[in-house]
C-alpha cells in the first residue's frame, strides 16, 4: 500500500539509528539551495564547495519539459533556510504559459542529511505522473522511489518503494517502461541497473560494472540507452580514470560497445572491449560533465580532464573535451581549459550548431567550484570551438553545476546553482533561456502561492 505524503500527513522512517521526517507542511516559501563542503582544505578551497542544488551530473534528469503540461518539471537539493545545511528534496515547475513558479513542495525530508550525494532525479511516466527518484548511502539510509498522486502535479507524492540505490538515473523508454541506472556500495561504487513496465513493480538489480568503483552518465536516444564511465582504481574516487561506453535498446536484457560487439555483464575487466580511452596511461583523472546524441544518433560526450584531484594549479589545465564516435572511431577535441576538476557544463546539440553552457571563467572564489558561465559554439561538429559570449559577470559568488533539462524549452534552457565556495552562504537557483542572453533567479522568499521569477539580466 502506498505511503501518502500530503500536507496533513506527518511520517516518522526508521533508518538504522536515525529517524528521518517526513516535514508536516511541505510547500516551503521560496527557492534556497544547499550549500556544502567536502571538509577537505588544501589551500585552495575544497575539492568540491558553495552551492549544490543542482549537483551533479551522476544525478540526471533533474528537469524535464512536458509539451502537454507546457511545464518544466524539476527537482533540486534544497534546505530549510540560507544558514541551514539540512537536506530537502524539493520539487516544483516552471509554467511556460504563465511565466511562473509555486512554492516549491519538499518530496523528502532528509533530516541528519547535510550532503548532496542524497540528492535526487526526476522522471515523467506513463499517463503524466512524475517520479522522484531519491538516492540513499548504502543500506543505512536507502533510496526511495517516489510518484506524483496526480499527472502533472507536485502537490502530493506516494512512495512506491524502497531499495538501495545510489545516483539514480531514470530513463522512460516509450512503449517499453523505465530503465534505471544507480550505483551501490560494495568494493567502491558498482554499477547496476533495473527496469519496469509501469514504475511499481521492478526486476532484480543486475550488476552492469565491478572493477574498483564508478560513476556513470547515462542519457536516452529513442530506445537507444547509452552510459559513460570511468572507474576508481582500488575504490579510490581521487584517482578516477579512464573512459568506458555501453549501450541496450532492450532495457538492459543485453549490451553492447560503440561497435555493436555484445559484451558480458558485469563488465570486470580495465581493458574491456567498452573501453573508450585509457587515461590511466596518460596521468590523467576523468571527470564526466554530459552526455548527448549528434544528428545520427551518435554519443557525444563532454569531460573535464586533470592532472591532480587536488584543487588550485597544480593540477591545471583542466581541459575541457569534447569525445565523438564517427567514421567508426573515437574523436577527441579539446573546447577550453577552465580551473577547477568541478567546473561543469551542459552540452546542447542542435542540427549543425553544438553549444556548451557551462562554468568556464574564474569565478569570485578563485580556485574553487565553477566560476562564471560562458557559452561556447562549435559549428564543425565539435572539431573547433568558439567562446560568443559571457553569461554570467561580476558574480558574489560561484555558479555552478550547469544542467539541461529533457527537451528543453526555449525559456528555460538551462538550470544552475551558485554559492561561496570559500565559506557558508545563501545557494540560489538560476536559469537562461535559449538565447543565453537573459537570467532569472527563483525567489528565495515567496509571500504568495505563485510568482514570477526575477529577471537579473
Amino acid at each position: 500500500m502506498y505511503k501518502r505524503v500530503s500536507i496533513l500527513t506527518f511520517f516518522l522512517f526508521f533508518c538504522v539509528d536515525s529517524i528521518v521526517v517526513f516535514s508536516q507542511n511541505k510547500v516551503i516559501d521560496g527557492y534556497r539551495g544547499l550549500w556544502f563542503n567536502t571538509g577537505k582544505s588544501t589551500g585552495y578551497s575544497s575539492s568540491f564547495s558553495g552551492g549544490v542544488a543542482t549537483f551533479n551530473t551522476r544525478y540526471r534528469p533533474v528537469a524535464i519539459y512536458s509539451s502537454e503540461a507546457k511545464k518544466t518539471f524539476f527537482v533540486y537539493g534544497g534546505t530549510i533556510s540560507s544558514d541551514e545545511r539540512h537536506l530537502l528534496i524539493m520539487a516544483s515547475y516552471f509554467d511556460h504559459d504563465n511565466k511562473h513558479v509555486p512554492k516549491p513542495v519538499v518530496v523528502f525530508d532528509k533530516s541528519g542529511v547535510r550532503e548532496p550525494y542524497d540528492n535526487a532525479s526526476i522522471s515523467i511516466g506513463p499517463g503524466g505522473f512524475i517520479w522522484i527518484f531519491v538516492s540513499g548511502w548504502g543500506r543505512t539510509r536507502p533510496g526511495l522511489i517516489f510518484r506524483s498522486s496526480e499527472p502533472y502535479s507536485i502537490e502530493t507524492f506516494d512512495e512506491i518503494k524502497e531499495c538501495e540505490m545510489i545516483s539514480p538515473q531514470p530513463w522512460w523508454v516509450v512503449n517499453s517502461g523505465f530503465l534505471l541506472m544507480f550505483s551501490r556500495l560494495s568494493k567502491g561504487q558498482e554499477l547496476f541497473f533495473s527496469s519496469s513496465s509501469d514504475g511499481e513493480k521492478w526486476s532484480d538489480a543486475k550488476k552492469l560494472a565491478s572493477f574498483g568503483g564508478h560513476y556513470q552518465v547515462s542519457e536516452i536516444s529513442g530506445n537507444k540507452l547509452v552510459t559513460v564511465f570511468n572507474y576508481h582504481p582500488g575504490g579510490d574516487i581521487s584517482r578516477q580514470t579512464n573512459i568506458y561506453l555501453l549501450q541496450t535498446e532492450d532495457l538492459g536484457s543485453s549490451w553492447r560497445t560503440i561497435d555493436n560487439k555484445t559484451i558480458e555483464t558485469p563488465v570486470i575487466d580495465i581493458k574491456s572491449e567498452a573501453l573508450v580511452k585509457d587515461y590511466e596511461a596518460e596521468g590523467k583523472l576523468v571527470f564526466i560533465s554530459d552526455l548527448n546524441f549528434d544528428k545520427n544518433g551518435n554519443p557525444v560526450i563532454l569531460l573535464v580532464l586533470s592532472g591532480d584531484f587536488k584543487p588550485g594549479p597544480n593540477g591545471g589545465p583542466r581541459e575541457w573535451i569534447i569525445v565523438r564516435w564517427k567514421d567508426n572511431k573515437w574523436n577527441f577535441n579539446k573546447v577550453c581549459e577552465s580551473d577547477h576538476n568541478f567546473d561543469m557544463g551542459s552540452l546542447y546539440i542542435n542540427d549543425n550548431e553544438w553549444k556548451i553552457i557551462g562554468t568556464t571563467e574564474p569565478g569570485p572564489q578563485k580556485y574553487g567550484t565553477g566560476g562564471e558561465i560562458a557559452i561556447w559554439i562549435s559549428r564543425n561538429e565539435g572539431i573547433n570551438w568558439e567562446k560568443v559570449s559571457i553569461l554570467t559577470d561580476n558574480s558574489i559568488n560561484n555558479n555552478s553545476f550547469v544542467r539541461r533539462p529533457v527537451n528543453e524549452n526555449r525559456d528555460f534552457y538551462a538550470l544552475w546553482t551558485d554559492g561561496n565556495a570559500d565559506r557558508i552562504s545563501p545557494s540560489r537557483l538560476y536559469f537562461t533561456n535559449e538565447k543565453c542572453n537573459r537570467i532569472w533567479v527563483l525567489p528565495s522568499e515567496m509571500k504568495r502561492s505563485i510568482e514570477r521569477p526575477v529577471r537579473i539580466k
